[in-house]
């Protein structure tokens, strides 16, 4: 029987682009809180704080936040379906704006940095929301359908810092502090993607792709959510774990080059209009070309396009450390590390999914994200640490020697390969 005359496909079928609508407009609302709590968090600590270095913790705490909600979200999901996993993590995002409007009202730097680390759920709900794309993708579309909601994050991550100017204008006018706006607005634009996703993800994308699941050989897999249960299933299914190396090499290569690049460029004497302007189109490199990324690695095969994206880091590792201080070559190789990056995480997201049944999915999903944002945080400290001791180029040949031991280890195999018996052998959590 087609698809075309199998009614249960097709109405999944028209589920799923509802799904997929749903997931963008709640990408593009929440992306802009995003944007706009975080562009501004470090120069409001240093405001409170007084020291320079103490603003620099404040994008640490909504990294860190990030990684510490990236499992409860996806166990959340794991147990009542996407609705659930994503409204924890906008709720608790909401909560830490308005701790964050709080703490500018009262002038405690230290209460604003607990703010933003509760604002980083914000991220972690934004990053498990590509993985809703594909609970109800049919097969050979997931990595499409979940590039177009990592796209949309775009509309809101480009929009939001425009709306600073106003959103200042906006606390004066509520009574509150310049500084505090942005955080209103931020807080705002939470509540209002968790309205948007319990009102359109129904049914529930995870839930409904549970029910119409082809049971595995043996009994039916119970909701996993304990990570014990993520660690088993990446031990026993190579695909996935080949995945989670990438997407996490992908997130470590990008951010260490990226986060010195300005004090690169600065050194140089470059103006911060022109570090801008690089910095703006890595960032077009990173999402803009997602939906192209997408439908390749559906066509191609995602390990062919993760080692692209591998190739493409190396790339744009040698030519930014070759570049010296020549704004041009630096901006190519920031355009390429973008470009690369997007292939890591879309084709490696995709393929994680693929790769496991769908009853453990969640919980590994939010493994990923936990160990992509360690690894982008870690990235960033050994970056500086690197470039503080030898040089920007020498950042960059680290890079490059990662990303080739990375490619190498993705082309020795790829597949999902069950355990002995034809099933996956998951531990009850």
């Amino acid at each position: 029987m087609t698809q075309a005359s199998d009614p249960v496909a097709t109405q999944t079928g028209r589920i799923q682009r509802k799904v997929i609508g749903v997931l963008s407009c709640a990408q593009v609302v929440s992306g802009m809180g995003m944007s706009v709590g975080f562009a501004f968090s470090a120069l409001v600590v240093n405001e409170l704080s007084g020291s320079t270095a103490l603003s620099g913790l404040a994008g640490t705490a909504v990294v860190l936040g990030a990684a510490l909600f990236a499992l409860p979200t996806a166990r959340a999901a794991g147990r009542g379906g996407r609705r659930a996993g994503l409204s924890l993590a906008y709720g608790i995002a909401f909560v830490g704006a308005l701790i964050a409007v709080t703490a500018i009202g009262l002038e405690l730097w230290p209460l604003l940095l607990a703010g933003l680390l509760l604002l980083g759920a914000g991220t972690a709900g934004n990053l498990s929301a590509r993985y809703a794309a594909t609970d109800l993708a049919p097969p050979g579309y997931a990595a499409r359908h979940l590039s177009w909601v990592v796209w949309a994050a775009t509309i809101g991550a480009v929009a939001g810092p425009n709306l600073a100017e106003p959103a200042a204008e906006l606390g004066e006018r509520l009574g509150l502090a310049a500084e505090a706006g942005p955080f209103a607005i931020a807080g705002l634009t939470f509540a209002l993607a968790g309205v948007i996703l319990n009102l359109g993800l129904r049914p529930d994308p995870l839930v409904l792709a549970r029910s119409l699941a082809i049971p595995s050989p043996g009994a039916p897999f119970p909701a996993r959510t304990s990570v014990r249960s993520a660690w088993v299933a990446l031990k026993l299914v190579p695909a996935a774990r080949r995945a989670l190396l990438a997407i996490a090499v992908s997130h470590t290569a990008m951010v260490s080059i990226m986060s010195m690049t300005p004090v690169h460029l600065h050194q140089g004497h470059a103006e911060l209009r022109v570090i801008g302007i690089v910095i703006s189109l890595h960032v077009a490199g990173m999402y803009l070309l997602a939906p192209f990324v997408g439908w390749l690695a559906d066509r191609a095969g995602k390990p062919p396009v993760l080692v692209l994206g591998m190739l493409l880091l190396l790339a744009a590792a040698a030519t930014a450390g070759m570049g010296g201080h020549n704004v041009p070559m630096v901006t190519v190789g920031l355009f390429l590390l973008g470009v690369g990056w997007s292939c890591g995480l879309i084709a490696g997201s995709s393929m994680l999914s693929e790769s496991l049944p769908v009853e453990i999915r969640p919980v590994v999903q939010g493994l990923s994200d936990l160990v992509m944002n360690i690894s982008g945080a870690g990235g960033a400290l050994l970056a500086g640490a690197v470039m503080g001791a030898t040089s920007y180029q020498a950042l960059a040949g680290v890079v490059g020697v990662m990303v080739v031991v990375t490619a190498a280890t993705l082309v020795r195999g790829n597949g999902a390969r069950p355990a002995p018996g034809g099933r996956y052998e998951l531990p009850v959590g």
